[in-house]
């Protein structure tokens, strides 16, 4: 069995933790919860509020893809956190749904949490496949 692939795509946020953006192994990339940070900017305040957030997260998970040669019509799994489950839900749903192709939403979770690094109000995290 072949060793997976560790990547870091100078495109994307620098990381808030120990992790590599993404993990790849037999056409599986495993991308990494993104936070909703600005590429090249880790002091920069956080959006405000959990659109303005979730659409950060989206476009940072994008900028890894890319990164990658994929995009997210490569998406087959999601798994989203939220900080304010009831408050902030469909507010999210809203601007997760619009980067994605109308009938092509990946598989998804979605979990309430009590706390998430920086301060973000929302992480994702994507497992995608390549073709």
């Amino acid at each position: 069995m072949p060793l997976p692939d560790f990547h870091m795509i100078a495109a994307a946020p620098q990381p808030v933790a120990t992790f590599s953006h993404a993990t790849e192994l037999d056409g599986w990339v495993f991308l990494t919860g993104q936070m909703p940070t600005w590429p090249g900017e880790p002091d920069r305040p956080l959006p405000e509020g959990v659109e303005a957030q979730t659409a950060r997260v989206m476009d940072n998970l994008t900028l890894v893809l890319d990164g990658l040669g994929l995009g997210l019509e490569h998406v087959v799994q999601a798994r989203i956190y939220l900080t304010e489950f009831e408050r902030d839900y469909a507010a999210m749903n809203l601007v997760y749904a619009g980067y994605f192709a109308k009938g092509r939403l990946p598989a998804r979770t979605c979990i309430g949490v009590t706390a998430l690094a920086v301060g973000a109000l929302v992480e994702i995290d994507m497992v995608a496949r390549r073709p």
